[in-house]
């Protein structure tokens, strides 16, 4: 079992930066590949990035590549994603996940097995 908790939202000007983190619990996060994933209103929930359990592979929706940066620190169960040159399309709110996936797909949100109840980030304009 493990617990994800999503912090470092907010609301930030277009053309800014945030960096949200994304604190796991447990013994057993290294085995874990991890994803982040937003919904806006109205919309579905759709990929941002996800990163493989040793941090060696990252992969990113076309829409943030460039510009969000995910990576992972094993000793501090934590995932994070820095997102900079913000825009009022990036305003959703931020999940992150965690995948026991043998074969990882990060883009496939039932990959995952673990949930955060995510961040709101609001970019105004």
């Amino acid at each position: 079992q493990v617990q994800l908790v999503e912090s470092g939202g907010g609301l930030v000007q277009a053309g800014g930066s945030l960096r949200l983190s994304c604190a796991a619990s447990g013994r057993t996060f290294s085995s874990y590949h991890m994803g982040w994933f937003r919904q806006a209103p109205g919309k579905e929930r759709e990929f941002v990035a996800g990163i493989n359990w040793s941090g060696g592979r990252s992969y990113y929706a076309d829409s943030v590549k460039g510009r969000f940066t995910i990576s992972r620190d094993n000793t501090r169960n934590t995932v994070y994603l820095q997102m900079n040159s913000l825009s009022p399309e990036d305003t959703a709110v931020y999940y992150c996940a965690a995948s026991q996936a043998y074969t990882f797909v990060p883009y496939n949100p039932h990959d995952y097995d673990y949930w955060g109840h995510g961040t709101q980030v609001t970019v105004s304009s």
